[in-house]
């Protein structure tokens, strides 16, 4: 990752975990590049559907000052009861859920009514001009790094059942950090 990318990514991370609390499950923990930035005093339950990715996550824990747990599973079908999870985090993860819409919805039937989700994504742009060019560059984008660059989150999101309550748009209209309530 370029300096600036990183430095970005960084600052970026920070604001998404500024404010968890209580018991929180990231979806799709990756290779654990949010772990260094959680706080002292959250239990993280972090899964990942690539046992591989939570072996690189593992190098991550040192680093972390919260209580971290590492388990394999699959966003679209998690292993967790209803209302389980006082905060939801996904980074740069629903660019490559095979069917996002499920995935919204299963972390929508984890968290507590009253809890809250924090999502850092690049989505496709609605500009007149850019969201084209990212559908047609989409499958060559997927064939080669195995990452969708024009999901409609937010759609997908509000599909769901879902509320957005606020969006920052860190890079033009293409990388968003969303807050989101459950809305039950």
């Amino acid at each position: 990752m370029a300096p600036m990318e990183k430095m970005m990514m960084a600052k970026w991370r920070t604001q998404l975990l500024r404010n968890v609390q209580g018991l929180v499950l990231e979806a799709g923990v990756g290779t654990g590049a949010n772990l260094p930035y959680y706080p002292a005093g959250v239990k993280v339950i972090a899964v990942d559907f690539s046992s591989r990715m939570l072996e690189l996550a593992v190098k991550k824990l040192p680093q972390t000052k919260a209580e971290v747990e590492l388990k394999v599973a699959d966003i679209q079908a998690l292993p967790f009861s209803d209302n389980t999870f006082d905060t939801v985090i996904a980074a740069c993860v629903f660019c490559t859920v095979p069917d996002p819409f499920q995935g919204f919805r299963e972390l929508r039937r984890v968290i507590k009514p009253d809890g809250k989700l924090y999502f850092l994504e690049h989505v496709r742009s609605e500009n007149v001009l850019l969201g084209p060019v990212m559908d047609y560059l989409n499958p060559i984008v997927l064939r080669h790094m195995g990452s969708n660059i024009n999901r409609r989150t937010e759609e997908n999101i509000q599909r769901s059942g879902m509320k957005i309550l606020h969006c920052d748009k860190l890079f033009g209209d293409i990388v968003k950090r969303l807050t989101v309530i459950a809305n039950k």
